[in-house]
């Protein structure tokens, strides 16, 4: 140091005025500091460069079996176009497309695609969730309606009576917010289940892209609870609500939260609940089965409309977004909610939502019975022998239009998989390209 500054004196004048600034930042208290988490580190590795598997203790041929696999399953016909992408060790050590992301214009399938990721959008509602309860703005064991009013005085479905009227109880307690963040709070989807509960949701048409969040949580709470809070799983509408959980304590719109708060830091520069005009030929087709069993394009759910921006922005499920996007939201929370140094969440706040969150006692298919449990927006793999998998902790989700992915704590990795596709006849892409990827591991951490 002495050698950088020996010819030049207001240099070193310099130097010693930024010390002493560093030595009062020192004692800076951490709500002052917290201002800075968004900032990058300049001293941080650069995340996601794409290496030789060999960098990181797997092998190139028996990864490449990922591809093959996907690659086979658009020659048989059963899928149109994937991407399949995976890092370990903060590296990406796959990276590939096959196929089609237009099959009838011949247009060949990328990597920089675009796929409506549905439910694969539940995991980023839950982290702008999370920043406000790192911000103090709610504790999870508040009930919901402490700051939902639509939800005050919800009544409980108890049966119908001889005509055929639903028949209500009173709530034993107040659905929490954890138990909305962990689909227990008794609410349900009603597209995929049926009772008389899930005809109001139907009839309610809670999902309309032309209402906004508000007039869907109005509407919603018009409705009784379909089981009472914490005694049952049941995949539902509960991250919608989230989404206006998190306009209503930010005190702005809920996609603009997610701008400024995940996607601008994270430079997820192509996620949004809608594909500008300028990224339409990006735009992957979606596709369906006909009686025939062959691939044949068209929205999956009446109504949706990814061209135009939404009124209603879904979060649990309105999402648009590229595969290396998603990796890097992804990569963020294996990192313990960092990314190239710019943080989004704390480690233990990433650690709590992936613990199990469900109530002792409750039923349903996310259970420890399943090796399976369920988190904050999360699924956990609980017990690798029961569940089929491989790393106790390993968190995901999925769309329902076929992406899938998944973060694996022991093994530190991420996997990131991209298809568009509805019906009975897709293929397990999720346990393939599983088996797959952990069969290339030369390296475990894990044993």
């Amino acid at each position: 140091m002495i050698k950088m500054f020996e010819n030049n004196i207001s240099q070193l004048v310099r130097y010693v005025a930024l010390m002493s600034v560093l030595v009062l930042a020192t004692c800076t208290p951490n709500s002052e500091l917290a201002t800075v988490d968004n900032q990058p580190s300049s001293s941080s590795e650069q995340a996601l460069a794409l290496v030789a598997p060999e960098l990181v203790g797997m092998d190139s041929s028996r990864l490449n079996r990922v591809t093959q696999a996907m690659q086979g399953f658009v020659d048989e016909g059963k899928l149109a176009g994937v991407v399949t992408m995976a890092a370990r060790d903060n590296k990406i050590v796959h990276f590939e497309s096959v196929g089609y992301r237009d099959l009838e214009a011949q247009a060949p399938m990328t990597n920089d695609a675009l796929f409506r990721i549905y439910s694969m959008t539940k995991p980023v509602t839950g982290v702008a969730l999370m920043i406000l309860y790192e911000e103090g703005k709610f504790r999870l064991a508040d009930p919901v309606e402490k700051y939902l009013p639509e939800f005050e005085n919800l009544q409980v479905f108890a049966g119908t009576d001889d005509s055929g009227n639903i028949i209500t109880e009173p709530q034993n307690h107040k659905m929490t917010i954890r138990e909305l963040m962990s689909h227990t709070g008794g609410l349900s989807y009603g597209i995929f289940a049926q009772s008389p509960v899930d005809t109001k949701y139907v009839e309610a048409d809670l999902l309309n892209n032309a209402f906004t969040l508000e007039e869907f949580t109005r509407r919603l709470g018009e409705i009784p609870l379909k089981h009472q809070p914490g005694s049952r799983w049941e995949y539902s509408v509960a991250v919608d609500v989230q989404g206006y959980l998190v306009e209503k304590l930010a005190g702005q719109p809920f996609g603009d939260f997610l701008q400024e708060r995940i996607f601008d830091p994270l430079e997820m520069t192509d996620t949004d609940f809608y594909v500008p005009e300028e990224k339409v030929s990006r735009f992957a087709q979606v596709y369906g089965y006909n009686r025939e069993g062959e691939l044949e394009p068209g929205e999956g759910f009446p109504g949706a409309n990814f061209l135009e921006d939404p009124n209603f922005q879904s979060g649990g499920g309105g999402l648009v977004s590229s595969t290396m996007d998603y990796m890097r939201f992804s990569q963020m929370l294996l990192n313990g909610g960092e990314l190239d140094g710019i943080r989004i969440l704390a480690p233990l706040t990433i650690d709590l939502m992936h613990r199990d969150q469900t109530p002792r006692g409750m039923t349903g298919a996310m259970s420890s019975e399943t090796g399976t449990v369920f988190g904050l927006d999360f699924a956990i793999i609980e017990d690798p022998v029961e569940a089929e998998s491989y790393s106790k902790g390993e968190y995901y989700w999925g769309g329902a239009a076929g992406t899938w992915f998944w973060i694996d704590p022991v093994e530190n990795l991420v996997f990131v998989g991209m298809i568009q596709q509805f019906g009975q006849g897709i293929p397990d892409v999720r346990s393939t390209s599983r088996r797959l990827v952990y069969q290339s591991i030369m390296d475990p951490y894990g044993i």
